[in-house]
């Protein structure tokens, strides 16, 4: 006692050793494409968390279609994932572009047909005015030269065409009214774009009302917000219309020129691009340089009513573009300094972000078509305004749509509306086929893409059953808390590094593709150890698949696929419900699955075959319609699944055509079993002293046993024929012995 006292005395008093932390490992950073630098940058708001987002919207002239879809999903996705997976703070700016050339134009055509439409035009009046309209029709398309446009014009000239003889032929020949009036009709209908485009080129200038102009895009604005509803993408922060800020705009063209960079030309502004790129701190076309000079793309840009020769003519360059149009007869206008005019297309963008995000912005979406001249010129005009050189920090664009490979556009006619899509799909499969692929490439939607979704939708969806079935097997408070053997210490283990895995992805520019893949092999990995221990006839850790599926949700929840408040897996009866059906009706089928199973077992031990066929009909025919799957195990409780119920009767479908499939086969195999029966029976039945003298196109002498000795041209035949021929002849020899025995026996028929 007193030398250990000595020592402790001797050593001092007892302190704690020194501590240092873990090194750790280090965290990756969010890296996003950025269209500035073409290349992956690490993402660096330009205030703490807060990310100012700007996104180019619809100009609304005609329905929504695939190719918006594929843009609005994309930067939904990203969006949400920016806010819920990274935390930050982001204000979401989108615009409505409802004053525009092809809004104009679609808006004046409109007017017109409807017009000529209600004045009732006599068939011959009708075959006159389609005659009259197609010659300049036909010199537009002669001159067009762009492959895409000019199969879109042929397939219009010969729609009129077939619409325009039978027409015509039931005029010469006095058809009955009714028949002539419904070739009317059918003619009046082909003929809308080509009858259109000649009244507007007849009549637009004399269109003044500024409401004719105005109820077509609030129209298809409406139709947009109604469709991005039903693909659940979030809407934006702050909505922008032209229409609503043509002051700001006007404002916002003043400066441009106050700072020396537009000029004023016959009523109209124009963007002095020489001007600008001359300017040290600043560079014209930092999107796609190389694009400069492109007039094709530089006229789209300006729009169709802006590319005639007096407005070329009104330029100091031909890369100039407009900042504020001069109003032509039928054309909507708005007072300026510079008389009564509109604003230019690449304007709007610049004065509404300007406006609400100041002088420079975070995050700029768009599609990768609008990169020149659109977003360049916003650039330039913007930068030209706040006299810097970072109106945008990081540029992202959206890959082009494809249909089953080909072009995607509104313009030629070749397109998929968002509602007829999702007639075919529903909101969340056409969201995991964007998943499925980088937001930034090009997405081909064809049958093979809308597969792979809906197959990957249906295996998460069964993992997802399964697990709410696992969890709800009885146990009590202490039973939850299950022992970890080998096994659950594995699937942890691999649900971390999946999880680490996931977010290395998501840091990568966003790489939903690998993360869904990550999930898959997560799912997999868990139906592998759930199957290992039923095999087994242990129940599977609940915990451990609890906190897998609940992950595995909430990164669904998280990118868009799942709306509800459900803590595991796809909402049953869809999104629109107020109670949790799950919840409330599962107790009550458990009970009907048990009194079931008892029924059964009772009914296999009495041999009632007929109680067991009822068990099925419940099964198969009977639940499935009210949404109730049922799974029978050998030797385990029925499995009791909530699954959609068109899901179910498809399931159910498929399961009669395979069955009736089998049947046909066996019954086919059954046939051609009997025919080679029969044929071979048929074959018995000749002797082989006869089966040769058939053959007379081959032989013309024969023995006495019927064997030939010569062929037609009266050749004796050769050893080495003869002996082929012997062992035919001893073949059928035996074949007829057999054949004969069967006689004997009762038996050949």
């Amino acid at each position: 006692m007193a030398a250990a006292a000595s020592a402790e005395h001797g050593k001092g008093k007892r302190v704690q050793p020194p501590w240092s932390p873990p090194e750790g490992t280090k965290h990756s950073r969010l890296c996003l494409y950025n269209s500035l630098t073409r290349s992956k940058e690490i993402f660096q708001p330009q205030n703490g968390r807060k990310v100012l987002w700007y996104c180019c919207g619809p100009t609304v002239y005609d329905a929504s279609h695939m190719g918006h879809a594929r843009s609005y999903i994309s930067f939904d996705i990203l969006r949400r994932i920016l806010r819920d997976y990274f935390k930050y703070d982001v204000f979401y700016c989108m615009n409505i572009t409802d004053i525009d050339d092809k809004i104009i134009k679609r808006a004046r055509q409109n007017y017109l047909f409807e017009r000529y439409r209600e004045n009732k035009s006599t068939p011959d009046q009708l075959l006159q005015d389609v005659r009259t309209a197609s010659e300049p029709f036909s010199v537009k398309l002669n001159e067009t030269t762009d492959p895409d446009k000019k199969q879109m014009l042929e397939r219009i000239q010969n729609a009129v065409k077939s619409a325009f003889d039978p027409l015509q032929e039931a005029v010469q020949a006095k058809l009955p009214a009714e028949e002539i009036n419904r070739c009317h009709e059918t003619l009046l209908e082909e003929a809308k774009d080509l009858l259109s485009d000649w009244l507007d080129t007849k009549f637009g200038s004399q269109v003044t009302d500024n409401s004719i102009f105005s109820k077509l895009p609030k129209f298809w604005e409406g139709e947009f917000h109604k469709d991005m509803e039903a693909l659940n993408v979030l809407p934006p922060d702050v909505l922008t219309r032209v229409s609503e800020y043509v002051p700001e705009i006007v404002d916002f063209v003043k400066k441009i020129v106050d700072n020396g960079y537009g000029y004023v030309s016959n009523g109209s502004v124009y963007f002095d691009t020489m001007k600008f790129d001359a300017s040290e701190k600043h560079s014209y076309a930092k999107l796609v340089p190389e694009a400069v000079g492109d007039q094709k793309a530089l006229q789209e840009g300006e729009g169709d009513l802006s590319i005639s020769a007096d407005r070329l003519c009104e330029k100091r360059s031909p890369n100039d573009f407009a900042l504020w149009k001069s109003s032509k007869p039928g054309e909507p206008s708005w007072d300026s300094p510079w008389g009564k005019g509109r604003p230019g297309w690449h304007i709007e963008c610049s004065a509404m972000a300007g406006s609400l995000l100041g002088e420079s912005m975070d995050i700029h979406g768009g599609g990768f078509d609008l990169r020149f001249p659109h977003h360049d010129n916003e650039l330039a005009q913007s930068e030209a305004y706040f006299e810097n050189d970072h109106w945008v920090r990081y540029f992202l664009h959206t890959g082009h749509l494809t249909i089953a490979g080909c072009k995607m556009s509104k313009s030629l006619k070749n397109f998929i509306t968002i509602k007829d899509a999702l007639k075919k799909h529903t909101a969340r499969q056409l969201r995991l086929a964007f998943l499925m692929h980088s937001w930034k490439d090009t997405l081909d939607y064809s049958n093979n893409t809308m597969e792979s979704a809906i197959q990957y939708e249906k295996f998460m969806n069964e993992f997802f059953l399964n697990v709410k079935d696992i969890l709800r097997a009885p146990t009590d408070v202490t039973g939850q808390f299950q022992k970890w053997e080998s096994q659950e210490v594995e699937l942890n283990k691999n649900f971390y590094e999946k999880k680490e895995a996931i977010h290395e992805a998501l840091c990568d520019n966003i790489d939903t593709r690998s993360v869904l893949e990550e999930m898959r092999s997560l799912v997999s990995q868990s139906n592998s150890y759930i199957a290992a221990k039923k095999s087994s006839r242990q129940m599977p850790n609940r915990l451990l698949l609890e906190n897998i599926s609940s992950y595995l949700t909430q990164m669904l929840k998280i990118f868009g696929a799942i709306e509800s408040d459900e803590a595991i897996g796809f909402p049953v009866g869809g999104n629109s419900q107020n109670i949790n059906i799950e919840s409330t009706v599962m107790p009550y089928l458990q009970v009907l699955s048990e009194f079931r199973e008892g029924v059964r077992q009772i009914a296999r031990e009495k041999k009632v075959t007929e109680v067991l066929q009822l068990s099925d009909t419940l099964r198969d025919d009977i639940l499935p319609e009210l949404g109730v799957r049922l799974e029978d195990h050998e030797g385990l409780p029925t499995v009791v699944k909530l699954v959609d119920k068109d899901t179910l009767l498809k399931e159910r479908e498929e399961k009669k055509k395979i069955e009736e499939e089998k049947k046909r086969k066996k019954e086919e195999a059954a046939r051609k079993k009997q025919q080679q029966e029969a044929a071979k029976l048929e074959k018995m039945k000749i002797s082989p002293h006869e089966m040769f003298k058939l053959e007379v196109d081959k032989y013309s002498m024969f023995d006495e046993n019927g064997f030939p000795t010569h062929d037609t041209e009266g050749k004796e035949l050769s050893k080495g024929q003869i002996k082929k021929l012997k062992k035919l002849y001893e073949t059928q020899e035996k074949l007829h012995k057999e054949y004969l025995q069967m006689v004997q026996n009762g038996s050949a028929n």
